[in-house]
């Protein structure tokens, strides 16, 4: 993202970041000049019709390079007006945060109706809240978002740590025991991945604040659940950590709210399914008549045929850190692709060799 907007905009290669790519297509939609955003080949693989159907709607000039309703897109920006548009709310909160970021710079301002079960509420809700840190204004009232033509005038004094990434110590502490500090978490966070402060106490992990660090630490006295049932659907970025933590754990677990994990940086459902197998945990993909997924596991499928083969992390750097903390119940674990965490936490295998595992490559 920083790569892109130092650029001159007229070529954006985002990689692997599909929220850049979303962020990115609607800025360069508000920006005059002609563009191409592209990706990786996964990338191209990654809808994002809806998102462009949305900017039509405000007079976008997009078009698709190569396959219909997937980048790369070329876009012709500087056109675009304000006015009310249409979007489903039960896909990705990206396209509604990057429609609702340009939306102050857009002439008469702009009006989001959302249709249909609206998904990963804390995410909007994140997102209205550093706008109005920058001097925009923005208001969500039932299914409407109504933001008014305005100017960004200020700019955003505190940036926390990141509650996803800490989902792995919460793992590794739920296993291990020990004690672990976590810098710029606070327990009033924007981010609805603090939830797992909440889902690490399940774990016995307990947490405390002090002086901008969380302290994570297993609790002596825990008890572990005899079995867990979580909605995710707000925080499905949370999903791999978890579901690995409970296998590892030997905890049963039927999570649902998952629909979103089959188009992120791979189809995390399938990914977990076929690398937890390697691991000797058969866990169960579950679709409803409604299409809705859940993922389900009990000590009952368990195989005690073990596979050398490496964990592969599909260019998902959730599917490394995830499958890191199953050491409990895998004491050796090979990952393929270790530097795919430079996504979101590049000194992930550092801080893990801080915290006394050994960490060879090879």
């Amino acid at each position: 993202m920083i790569a892109a907007l130092k650029s001159d905009l007229s070529h954006v290669d985002v990689g692997a970041a599909g929220t850049s790519m979303r962020f990115l297509t609607a800025f360069l939609a508000l920006t005059p000049g002609t563009h191409v955003i592209t990706g990786s080949e996964r990338m191209k693989q990654r809808p994002i019709r809806i998102l462009v159907d949305a900017l039509r709607q405000l007079g976008a000039d997009i078009s698709y390079v190569e396959n219909d309703g997937f980048p790369p897109l070329r876009i012709v920006g500087g056109s675009l007006h304000g006015g009310t548009i249409t979007v489903p709310g039960d896909i990705s909160s990206q396209y509604i945060s990057a429609l609702m970021m340009i939306g102050p710079r857009l002439s008469g301002g702009l009006t989001i109706r959302l249709t249909g079960n609206v998904g990963s509420r804390p995410y909007i809700n994140m997102t209205l809240a550093m706008m109005r840190q920058c001097g925009a204004s923005a208001d969500w009232q039932g299914d409407v978002i109504t933001i008014p033509e305005s100017n960004y005038s200020s700019s955003i004094s505190r940036v926390e740590g990141d509650w996803s990434a800490s989902s792995y110590w919460y793992s590794l502490v739920a296993q291990h025991g020990g004690s672990v500090r976590l810098r710029g978490l606070f327990p009033t966070s924007l981010q609805g991945d603090s939830k797992m402060r909440e889902y690490g106490s399940l774990l016995g992990v307990e947490t405390v604040f002090s002086d901008g660090f969380a302290v994570l630490s297993r609790r002596s006295d825990a008890v572990l659940p005899s079995s867990v049932n979580l909605d995710l659907a707000d925080e499905p970025d949370l999903a791999q950590t978890l579901v690995t933590a409970l296998c590892s754990l030997r905890i049963p677990f039927l999570i649902s709210g998952l629909n979103s994990l089959r188009i992120k940086e791979t189809d995390r459902l399938q990914a977990l399914h076929d690398e937890l197998a390697k691991c000797g945990f058969d866990i169960k993909i579950l679709e409803d008549e409604q299409s809705n997924f859940s993922l389900s596991w009990s000590p009952a499928d368990v195989h005690s045929q073990l596979s050398t083969e490496p964990i592969a992390t599909y260019k998902d750097h959730r599917m490394a850190m995830s499958f890191a903390a199953i050491t409990s119940a895998v004491r050796q674990i090979d990952i393929a692709d270790p530097d795919v965490v430079s996504k979101s936490y590049p000194s992930f295998w550092s801080d893990l060799a801080k915290a006394g595992f050994s960490i060879n490559e090879l």
